[in-house]
């Protein structure tokens, strides 16, 4: 392990790792997803959500044992490099941040519309800019100032999340079973068709991913080894229960659900009215707030990694003097955080999340069987049945790429290459300070 990694603090928890995976699994998303999904596949919906788990929690599966070969910070960066060297670690690195990225920025522009609940609008450009601004500026203050702070953060978040979740969900489910009139039969907004449905389980993904995202943290663990697996499935769990409950809700207690952009509030509304309806904004914004947390925890770690290993320049493995955290890495995001949230949208950010973790995760599941065969001796969780569950999660993974557009492809094709111009600038990099070593010897 490197002197910089040795100089970050493990302060980190199984519970505190645990809540950190929960709230970025447990998103944004669950506020605004699933009148996307409801538009798509109406009364069907709930099958996409079986289709989708399943294939996650294969994904999950194999990275439960590759994870637990780790204890440094990094994430899936870190396992391809183990697994397939820097040239294809450095592009994994350029995808994780790119869905990282993305989904926090759908997230701020959910918190937007949510926002909208109490100060309708129109919203001009300064306006957003500036609440956009001061939404993330305080989260990324927390965490500039300390690991444990933005842990406690995330721990109180993750607790609020639950209560919140579980209220409007049992809330909602007595409403309809006590107001059989309050029910409507969900309508997608057109013919069902193979497209529809491909698009709604790579919505899903979006929905059900960001546990990867939590493993960057592990430099700053106390145990991966042992947490990760136990943190990894209990929380792809709890997060199929809550999301599909929230979408069942929202499906049959909100007419025109597949029209809305704050489901969750206007149902709140239907069933209390303009108070009802405000008071769970105001939660959504709490919870949205707290997904952001947990992504600017996270994230800046995987740059900060990348640098500390020579893939990306040295500035952003640097470490406050004082703070000790990834200081630059954390302003980065931050600076890239917002110009997402402002220049695209919630559907836009969701879907290039989603799009860019499917690479993310097509490369830990390649990385099992080698890193079996490169560190058979490794002190790790083993995976019983892994070639059943390599080949399930390929098989998915598969599925959806094959059905991307091609703005999607291009999204692809220009982080790749990116990644790629990353990659040359490492070997020019790496040379030129080998050649000034020599250089210094022979002076010598």
């Amino acid at each position: 392990m490197t002197q910089a990694t040795n100089r970050l603090v493990r302060a980190v928890g199984r519970f505190s790792l645990g809540a950190l995976m929960f709230n970025l699994v447990i998103g944004a998303g669950i506020l605004g997803v699933p009148s996307l999904i409801v538009a798509h596949l109406g009364k069907y919906s709930p099958l996409a959500y079986v289709a989708a788990i399943l294939g996650m929690a294969a994904i999950a599966a194999c990275l439960a044992e590759v994870a637990s070969q780790f204890d440094q910070t990094g994430g899936t960066y870190l396992y391809a490099r183990a697994a397939f060297g820097p040239f294809v670690a450095i592009q994994i690195g350029w995808f994780n941040w790119l869905a990282r990225v993305a989904g926090s920025s759908a997230g701020a522009n959910l918190f937007i519309s949510y926002l909208t609940q109490f100060f309708p609008g129109p919203w001009n450009w300064f306006v957003r800019t500036t609440v956009l601004a001061l939404l993330i500026g305080v989260l990324a203050a927390v965490n500039y100032r300390g690991v444990g702070g933005g842990a406690r953060v995330s721990d109180f978040f993750a607790v609020l999340k639950t209560a919140l979740i579980v209220s409007f969900v049992i809330g909602g489910a007595l409403v309809l079973l006590l107001r059989p009139a309050m029910r409507v039969s969900p309508q997608a907004s057109g013919p069902i068709t193979g497209a529809d449905w491909f698009t709604v389980i790579l919505l899903l993904v979006h929905s059900f991913a960001g546990f990867e995202s939590a493993l960057a943290v592990s430099g700053e663990a106390r145990d991966p080894r042992k947490d990760a697996p136990v943190a990894l499935m209990a929380v792809l769990g709890i997060a199929f229960v809550f999301t599909l409950a929230v979408q069942c809700v929202v499906m049959y207690a909100l007419p025109g659900a597949g029209g809305s952009s704050k489901p969750v509030a206007d149902v709140a509304q239907r069933f209390l009215g303009p108070a009802g309806g405000s008071l769970v904004a105001v939660c959504a914004l709490i919870y949205i707030y707290g997904y952001l947390s947990a992504g600017v925890l996270g994230t800046p770690r995987l740059t900060f990694a990348m640098a500390e290993q020579g893939d990306f320049p040295r500035l952003f493995a640097a470490v406050h003097p004082r703070f000790r955290t990834p200081h630059n890495s954390i302003v980065a995001f931050s600076i890239m955080l917002l110009a997402f949230s402002i220049l695209a949208d919630f559907r836009w950010n969701t879907t290039i999340s989603a799009v860019s973790r499917l690479v993310l995760y097509s490369s830990v599941v390649a990385a099992l069987p080698v890193l079996r065969r490169k560190q058979p001796q490794a002190r790790a969780f083993r995976l019983p049945y892994a070639g059943l569950f390599v080949v399930l999660a390929l098989i998915f993974v598969g599925m959806l790429v094959v059905r991307l557009h091609w703005p999607e492809m291009m999204v692809i094709a220009v982080t790749f290459g990116l990644g790629s111009l990353n990659w040359v600038w490492t070997i020019w990099s790496r040379a030129k300070e080998e050649t000034s070593r020599a250089n210094y010897v022979a002076k010598i």
